[in-house]
């Protein structure tokens, strides 16, 4: 099986978990850098943009809630490793109230993100908004070598604010 293969095979088993474990509360389960841009490799991590009402208050209490969901993974993930998928899950929580407000990680998903789950396309319309502003703006993504970054506002002038 090809490296894809193994990351779709993860994906949908990551999304049948989270659904097990977060139900009606799973709001929107997206995946991103190099696996959702489709250039992964064995060792790339997979990271997840988990939303989620409600969440524990704190990043070490959604951690130990998200526990459960690699528990769950725990013998595919074996498997996968023994067919030399050695990934690493690499979980991001928001509640929706704190994705709506934005992050600068989402900047990494406008362009690349696998929406997996999308509960009344909440998460899809936040990407859209975020599109459109970048198109107000003139930004581009520019590539140096296997990085990029934003370019937000190309006529920018000196003291200048950018808001998204």
């Amino acid at each position: 099986m090809t490296t894809a293969g193994q990351f779709a095979e993860l994906i949908r088993a990551v999304e049948v978990a989270a659904i097990g474990v977060y139900g009606d509360r799973l709001m929107s389960l997206v995946v991103f850098g190099s696996v959702g841009r489709g250039t992964a490799r064995p060792d790339s991590d997979l990271d997840l943009l988990l939303v989620a009402d409600p969440l524990p208050r704190g990043r070490m209490a959604r951690v130990a809630e998200f526990a459960a969901v690699e528990d769950a993974l725990a013998p595919r993930l074996r498997r996968l490793r023994d067919q030399g998928l050695t990934t690493e899950i690499s979980p991001v929580f928001k509640t929706g109230e704190e994705a709506a407000h934005g992050s600068p990680l989402f900047l990494d998903m406008v362009e690349d993100a696998r929406i997996v789950l999308d509960r009344d396309g909440f998460f899809a319309g936040i990407l859209a908004r975020l599109r459109g502003r970048l198109h107000e703006l003139g930004a581009r993504r520019v590539w140096r070598g296997a990085r990029w970054y934003w370019d937000l506002k190309p006529d920018r002038r000196p003291g200048e604010v950018i808001e998204l």
